[in-house]
C-alpha cells in the first residue's frame, strides 16, 4: 500500500494560526500534526509517502526532509508557478487534480492508496479497513464517522445504501435538510484505476467531484464507518478544545513530553521557576527555556511554549502560548491562544496585539520587555485588559 497526505490548503479556518504555518504543521504537544500521520502510516507498513504541497510549502518539505528519521520515503508534489517577478506564486488544483498530477508525473499511484487530510489525528484500523474495502471489490472508499445532527452543516455527509454503497454527497448541508448525519473523515482508499476517471490539467476535488462522477458511472464506490478517534483539527476552537484534551490525557496515544514534576505538571529542559508566590495548577506543560517570575499563576489544562517569559503577577488560565511568548507583568489570559501578534479566544474571535490599547504580550527574543506608559495602577490595567480579551 502506498500513502498519499493532502496538504495543499491554506487553511483559512485556522487563522491566525496559519498566517505563518501551513495547516498541517500546527503543533499539538509540540510535533506537528503530520508527523502523526507519518508515523500512524508507517506503523502500519506503509514505506511511500506523496504529499502535496503549494502555501508555505518549504515549511513542510524543511521539516520532514524525505522521510529518513521516519523509516519512510517522502516524494512532494508543488502545486503552484513562479510568475514574472521571480515570486513563487502556490496555486492549489485540488485534491483529486494534485493526485492527478503526480500520477502523470511518475505513475506512482500504481496499488492501492490511502489518502489522508494532513490536519487530522486518527486511530483507524488501517488492516480491517483495508481488508472490506478488498472484500467488496471496492474501486473506492471513504471513512465515515456518526456525528451529532446538530453538526452536520460542518461536514460533507454521505449518503448510502444498506450495503454501504455510496448514492450521494450532501457538502455541508444544514440540519433540516441532511440526509445523512455520516461525515466523511477525508480518509479514502483508492485503486488505480479511479484515478483514471480524473482530468488532467485541471482543478479537481475528491468529495465534489471524483466522488459524484463514481456514483453517476455505477462504479464499485463504498462507505465504511467504523469506531474509531478521529480529531479533526478544523477551525480554530477545534484546535483549542483538542489541545484541552490532550493536556487531560483524554486523548489515547498522546503523552504530554517532558519530566514530570509533580502531579500534572510537565517540564522542558531548562526551565526557569520561581516558586515564590507561583502557583500552577495542572494539567500544565511548560516548553524548554521558558521563565516563569515570581507571583505567577496558571491554571491547567495549559500550554506554554517553548522560550516563552511569564513575568511577575501574570495569571494564566486554561491557554495556550506559543513559543517565544513574553506575557507581561500583572496581565491576565483566560481560555485563549497567542500565537505571535495574534490572539484567539475559545469563540474563534481573533485579535492583533495593536488592537489592544495596552501591550499584553510581546515576543520574548525582544530585549524591551516594558509596556507603553499608561495612567493607571497595575489593577486597572489587569482588569481592563481581561475585559478587551474576552469579551
Amino acid at each position: 500500500m502506498k500513502a498519499m497526505i493532502l496538504a495543499a490548503g491554506k487553511g483559512t479556518r485556522v487563522r491566525p494560526l496559519t498566517y505563518d504555518l501551513p495547516k498541517p504543521m500546527i503543533p499539538l504537544l509540540g510535533k506537528p500534526v503530520m508527523a502523526y500521520l507519518i508515523e500512524y502510516l508507517e506503523k502500519y507498513g506503509v514505506k511511500e509517502i506523496m504529499v502535496n504541497v503549494a502555501y508555505l510549502h518549504e515549511k513542510i518539505e524543511n521539516y520532514f526532509g524525505e522521510g529518513h528519521q521516519y523509516g519512510v520515503q517522502i516524494g512532494y508534489s508543488f502545486e503552484g508557478y513562479t510568475n514574472d517577478a521571480g515570486e513563487v506564486v502556490p496555486q492549489p488544483i485540488g485534491s483529486a487534480g494534485g493526485m492527478k498530477k503526480i500520477q502523470d508525473l511518475g505513475g506512482f499511484f500504481d496499488k492501492t492508496t490511502i489518502v489522508l487530510c494532513g490536519d487530522a489525528l486518527i486511530d483507524l484500523d488501517l488492516n480491517a479497513a483495508l481488508f472490506e474495502h478488498k472484500r467488496k471489490g471496492a474501486i473506492a472508499s471513504v471513512i465515515t464517522k456518526e456525528v451529532p445532527w446538530d453538526k452536520v452543516s460542518s461536514y460533507g455527509v454521505v449518503v448510502t445504501e444498506a450495503d454501504g454503497r455510496v448514492k450521494s454527497f450532501q457538502e455541508k448541508p444544514s440540519q433540516e435538510e441532511a440526509l445523512s448525519n455520516f461525515a466523511s473523515t477525508g480518509i479514502y482508499i483508492f485503486e488505480p484505476e479511479a484515478l483514471d476517471l480524473i482530468p488532467s490539467g485541471t482543478t479537481f476535488d475528491i468529495g465534489s467531484d471524483l466522488f459524484p462522477l463514481l456514483v453517476e458511472k455505477g462504479l464499485p464506490f463504498y462507505a465504511q464507518t467504523r469506531p474509531f478517534n478521529w480529531i479533526d483539527i478544523g477551525t480554530v476552537r477545534d484546535y483549542w478544545e483538542v489541545c484541552q484534551d490532550v493536556l487531560r490525557g483524554e486523548v489515547a496515544h498522546l503523552d504530554v513530553p517532558g519530566i514530570q514534576l509533580k502531579e500534572g505538571l510537565w517540564v522542558g529542559l531548562n526551565t526557569s521557576i520561581d516558586w515564590t508566590d507561583t502557583h500552577i495548577e495542572g494539567p500544565v506543560y511548560i516548553g524548554s527555556g521558558v521563565r516563569i517570575e515570581a507571583g505567577t499563576t496558571i491554571i491547567g489544562p495549559a500550554w506554554i511554549g517553548h522560550g516563552s517569559h511569564i513575568c511577575h503577577g501574570a495569571k494564566i488560565v486554561r491557554s495556550v502560548l506559543f513559543e517565544y511568548t513574553r506575557v507581561l507583568p500583572n496581565v491576565s489570559l483566560e481560555e485563549i491562544i497567542v500565537f505571535k501578534d495574534y490572539s484567539v479566544d475559545r469563540a474563534g474571535v481573533m485579535k492583533h496585539v495593536s488592537e489592544l490599547p495596552l501591550d499584553v504580550w510581546s515576543n520574548a527574543r525582544d530585549r524591551r520587555n516594558k509596556r507603553r506608559t499608561v495612567e493607571s495602577t497595575d489593577t486597572d490595567l489587569t482588569a481592563h485588559i481581561e475585559k478587551r480579551l474576552i469579551a
